[in-house]
């Protein structure tokens, strides 16, 4: 891979490529600087080395090492399963792939199983069918590849922005208006480098994030909100950052609030996946999924109707439909 530097006046190598390959991680960045494939103008490059206009960067990606991942029999909460895709409900505390901390027990390990292997390649082997993620304390719905058609045909519809996001989250303390789009760009945060946060374009890894949200019900004491949140972008951690940019951080979120000052407490992360929808590989049909909120979502839901009204409503009427009231 080669790239041309067209502006650039003695930025560091290391953010630069942060920044124009974001497919590759920063660690991954400088493992490759580190082992020598990354070359500039030629020449072996180290991670502070200027890059200015006019500059040619090679990067040489090594074949990625087979990983020995083990079929697993873990539970699945199966939405839908066809020969090309199969929607998992995922619960709270489970893992999507193997990683530093968690080399089984995970997601794919689980799809390993259920699939009896068979399961289409992407990022080398280690995330096989994986298109997208959920953080480990957020549930709901997953959809997993089992075909290469169907892999193609689901990272193409994610990277064109072409399905349907929808969350519930319990925030602490309510968003003021009643419905918003919060537009941003996230980033890997500069200190911490677990979290994320809202940065100014163009700094470090920063991309656009949106998110659209809708208060669904409010209580005055202790104050906190269920509120929906429609993704137009997914970005780690997006709805975390999002909602507490905005002073309403998720009750539960060991990493961007203090779970143990918060009122009411929650045992978990408050961030379902209820909704997601795309268009299927084999007929081309928009289809719906949906996850049942957990059962730690009951006591933040008014009534049956409030539900009922966003499972009927589509994203684009709820404005009309929720009235600053509920």
């Amino acid at each position: 891979m080669k790239i041309t530097v067209e502006t650039s006046s003695g930025e560091r190598l290391d953010l630069f490529l942060v920044r124009e390959l974001p497919d590759l991680s920063r660690s991954r960045i400088q493992n490759l600087l580190k082992q020598g494939h990354i070359l500039v103008n030629g020449a072996k490059a180290r991670p502070k080395t200027s890059v200015n206009s006019g500059d040619s960067i090679t990067i040489n990606l090594p074949e990625p090492k087979p990983a020995e991942i083990i079929p697993q029999d873990i539970l699945l909460d199966i939405i839908h399963d066809d020969r090309d895709l199969i929607v998992i409900n995922k619960p709270p505390g489970l893992v999507v792939h193997p990683a530093p901390g968690n080399p089984d027990g995970t997601l794919v390990n689980a799809l390993l199983h259920h699939c009896e292997g068979n399961l289409p390649g992407i990022g080398g082997i280690e995330r096989p069918g994986i298109v997208h993620r959920l953080d480990k304390d957020t549930s709901g719905c997953i959809v997993t590849a089992r075909t290469d058609k169907g892999l193609q045909s689901l990272l193409s519809q994610f990277a064109e922005r072409k399905t349907t996001k929808l969350y519930l989250a319990v925030t602490e303390r309510s968003p003021i208006q009643p419905s918003g789009s919060i537009f941003t760009h996230i980033g890997r945060h500069p200190a911490r480098r677990q979290m994320q946060a809202v940065l100014n374009p163009g700094e470090g890894s920063s991309r656009p994030a949106i998110t659209d949200y809708y208060v669904l019900h409010r209580s005055e004491s202790p104050k906190w909100a269920l509120v929906l949140c429609h993704l137009h972008t997914g970005r780690t951690h997006q709805i975390r950052v999002h909602m507490k940019h905005i002073g309403c951080p998720l009750l539960g979120d060991p990493l961007y609030a203090n779970p143990k000052r918060q009122l009411p407490q929650a045992e978990r992360l408050m961030l379902h996946a209820w909704r997601l929808g795309f268009s299927h590989p084999e007929t081309g049909e928009f289809r719906t999924y949906e996850a049942p909120p957990p059962s730690e979502f009951e006591a933040f839901f008014p009534n049956e109707e409030c539900l009922d009204t966003i499972r009927n409503t589509s994203p684009d009427a709820l404005q009309e439909v929720l009235s600053p009231s509920t």
